[in-house]
Parts: structure tokens; sequence; C-alpha cells
């Protein structure tokens, strides 16, 4: 379905995206996967997926980073925004630093890779933008607004673009998973028992029981509504934010 294609999916090492990468790679995609750690990459290697270091929230590393990869893989015609960062903190708790840090990964960082990723890519007959947002994207998540706000705005961006590309054959849509089962959740089980006492599994139940059907998503669950944005018959979804969600309204 995928072959000739050139896929780019930032933060394609672990959890989300490693399985979007995975999972277009295994449909004939050639697949960039981007990161900060080499040796996290490196992990993921294989015949169609090419390790690329790079930082989303520069720009110069994104700007050197696409480029690479075009020059080396031809126009990217799926653009994959995944990277992101999940923390939760109290408004009141928050500072600019952390606002700025989660607005510069989680937004910017998407921004960036887009936009270089549509210098190529609107030079062909066909493209996919898909960015990873969040059921925080539209809803609130109680303990996290700067993460919220980043993840709202995210699907603004996306929203937008599907609205300026509408009559090119481009579509621009967003991925809104609950909690999904990844080392995010782990790090944020280790720190629910940390401020909390409990112990792992009650911690761990504090994040299962969010999802209305109560358990943790698949990430394959996510790679497979990514892989359905990019088949044949996706090309009159656009602008949407799908949620992978149990249930979630």
């Amino acid at each position: 379905m995928l072959r000739g294609k050139h896929a780019l999916v930032t933060g394609g090492g672990t959890g989300i995206g490693l399985a979007i990468a995975q999972t277009l790679a295994s449909h004939g995609a050639e697949v960039t996967i981007t990161g900060r750690r080499m040796d996290v990459l490196k992990q993921a290697e294989s015949l169609r997926i090419h390790p690329l270091v790079m930082d989303v929230s520069d720009e110069t590393s994104v700007v050197d980073g696409v480029a690479s990869a075009v020059q080396a893989r031809g126009p990217v015609q799926v653009c994959v925004a995944n990277a992101g960062i999940a923390e939760g903190r109290a408004l009141l708790k928050t500072d600019m630093d952390f606002w700025r840090t989660m607005m510069a990964t989680n937004l910017d960082g998407a921004f960036l890779t887009i936009r270089e990723c549509l210098r190529s890519m609107t030079g062909t007959d066909w493209g996919r933008v898909i960015a990873v947002s969040s059921i925080a994207g539209v809803k609130g998540l109680k303990g996290a607004p700067a993460y919220s706000a980043s993840k709202h705005a995210l699907i603004g961006l996306i929203r937008g673009l599907a609205a300026d590309y509408a009559q090119k054959p481009l579509t621009f849509n967003a991925l809104c998973p609950a909690y999904v089962d990844t080392e995010i959740v782990s790090r944020n089980t280790a720190s629910i028992m940390q401020r909390t006492g409990l112990g792992e599994e009650e911690a761990r139940r504090l994040m299962t029981d969010i999802n209305p059907h109560g358990r943790l998503i698949a990430p394959s669950e996510v790679a497979e509504a990514a892989l359905f944005l990019c088949g044949p018959q996706s090309g009159s979804v656009n602008g949407q934010a799908l949620q992978i969600a149990g249930g979630e309204v």
C-alpha cells in the first residue's frame, strides 16, 4: 500500500511512534525515525526503518534533519508529528521554564516538523500529515493544564492546515489517544508512587481506570488508526481529531 512512499516519524524510537513506524514499514514505506538518542533509535532500525538524530525543539536540527532525510529517501509523503512530553503540574506550580519546555516540544516541534516536511510533500501528488495529540487535546486533563493546552493547540494547527490545503491531494489529521501502554505510563506510575505512597498496581490503576473501557490502549491500536489515514479510502478524512480512547465522550 505504501511502497515507494517515504514516511518520517518523530519520536519514532519508542512507544506510539515506534508502533506507527513499524506498521508503515510493514506496508512498504521507507520510514525515517527521529529522536534525540541514537542508541534508542538504533534498537528500532530495520531494513525499512532508518534512524536520524533530530531534536524537534531545535529549529536548526529539524531543518537540517528533514533535509537530510529527503536527500536520502526522497520527498516526505507521510509526516507523523509524534514527539512529545507528557507531564502534569498544577497551574500555580507551573513556571515559565516548564510552560516553555512543554510548548517547545509538543507544539513548536510539531509545527517545525510539519513545515519542513511540507516543503517536499507539496511537490508530490499525495501526502498525509498525522499529528499525535491526546484525549487531553479535546477535553481538559485534570492536573495538567499546560499539557492540555499544548495538545489543544496542536489540533488547532492541524485544522488550520486542513483548511489551507483542502483543494490539494494532502490531508491533515490528529490522533487523540487516552492512556496508552508505553514508557510514559511506566514513568507516571513511578511518579505517582513517589508522590502518594501507593503501590505499583494501585498507581497504575489510577491511569487505567480513566480509560472508559478499563484498560490501557495498545500502541498498535494507535498505529492502525494512523495506517487507515494513509489508506486508499482516507482522502475525505481531513481536519479531524480521531479519538482512540475506549469510549471517552
